[in-house]
């Protein structure tokens, strides 16, 4: 069975993409290969991304923030680059070799969240679950795409 390749970039990698690499890890099991990276590489993994994943059981804390034009350089090729910033940041995502659909799913930065901790955190939760609803589309959407004799 070939694996299905998939990047998820946004700005620093350090919170919506890496959130969408962990729910597709976790829930595209084998048919996926998964990497995230960012336009810039951020400072680590944003807290808040940190403890609204541990609460879904997913543990990002260890992870390395990567920078996108590294993939890039080094030749990955991808069959999806989705780009989970806001648009002006998506348009500076490289172009990758070979055949690759570039997808936009714009969701709101954790960074910029104001307030409390709790009403961050709660901000931050929001966003979880709409990537999470994101990424099991996209898994769904794959599979339908697939023929049968190789599910």
């Amino acid at each position: 069975m070939r694996k299905t390749k998939v990047l998820f970039v946004c700005g620093q990698n350090t919170a919506r993409s890496q959130m969408a690499e962990a729910f597709l890890k976790e829930l595209g099991g084998e048919s996926f290969e998964v990497e995230s990276a960012g336009l810039e590489a951020g400072p680590g993994i944003n807290p808040l991304a940190v403890e609204v994943m541990k609460e879904v059981g997913l543990d990002i804390s260890n992870n390395e923030v990567t920078k996108v034009f590294d993939l890039f350089v080094a030749g990955r090729t991808y069959h999806y680059v989705i780009s989970v910033c806001d648009a002006a940041k998506a348009q500076r995502c490289p172009i990758f070799p070979g055949i690759c659909e570039r997808r936009h799913w714009p969701f709101d930065d954790p960074a910029s969240f104001e307030g409390s901790w709790e009403e961050r955190v709660a901000a931050t939760r929001k966003v979880r679950d709409q990537i999470r609803e994101a990424v099991e589309a996209l898994i769904a959407e794959v599979k339908a795409a697939q023929p049968a004799s190789s599910r």
